[in-house]
């Protein structure tokens, strides 16, 4: 009980920036949670020091692109797929899934790859090993996720719970680059 009022306290400041200021809201929320999922990943993978490089790229991805792009992305297509319009929900899905994640998928793992300090042929090369299998997954394992988050959450908590279940992707995506990472290290070595 003692602990309920302060967060319920902390929730509702979160609720009300949410509301007031949606972009930067959910830009500092992305940033946390893309730094904490890579900061996990690392952890998972037994790291006894952590990528300083890789969790510094993670954050300023979420702080950059996590929050906005998102934003606007989802405040567009509420708006072209007004509420009259029939199977909204599978629109609003399709929208998401056949456009959304395929572009966001590209540029995480292009700027992810440049945030580390790699070079833009290394980050491309990134995007080409990476891309098909990622997304793949991504669609394998996110659709009913995706789509429970347009048919049950209001608008307002869509990113929040997106968020939560973004945190698990990111750690998956972190684990995959970090295995290509050390793919393109071992080949570097040998030569």
């Amino acid at each position: 009980m003692v602990l309920s009022k302060p967060l319920y306290s902390l929730f509702g400041t979160y609720l009300e920036q949410l509301f007031n200021h949606p972009v930067r809201t959910k830009s500092i929320t992305a940033c946390v949670l893309a730094t904490s999922a890579n900061v996990t990943s690392q952890r998972l993978a037994g790291a006894k020091t952590l990528n300083q490089q890789s969790v510094f790229a993670y954050g300023l991805f979420g702080l950059i692109f996590g929050g906005s792009v998102p934003h606007y992305f989802y405040t567009t297509v509420e708006r072209l797929f007004s509420q009259d319009v029939r199977f909204r929900r599978f629109f609003l899905f399709l929208s998401e899934r056949l456009v959304y994640a395929p572009i966001y998928q590209a540029l995480s793992l292009f700027f992810l790859a440049l945030f580390e300090g790699k070079s833009p042929s290394t980050a491309l090369k990134n995007v080409e090993k990476l891309y098909w299998p990622l997304l793949k997954a991504n669609w394998q394992y996110l659709s009913v996720f995706v789509y429970l988050n347009f048919a049950y959450v209001p608008p307002m908590f869509r990113s929040i719970s997106m968020a939560i279940i973004s945190f698990i992707w990111v750690v998956y995506i972190a684990q995959k680059r970090r295995r290509f990472q050390d793919k393109l290290a071992a080949k570097e070595a040998a030569k």
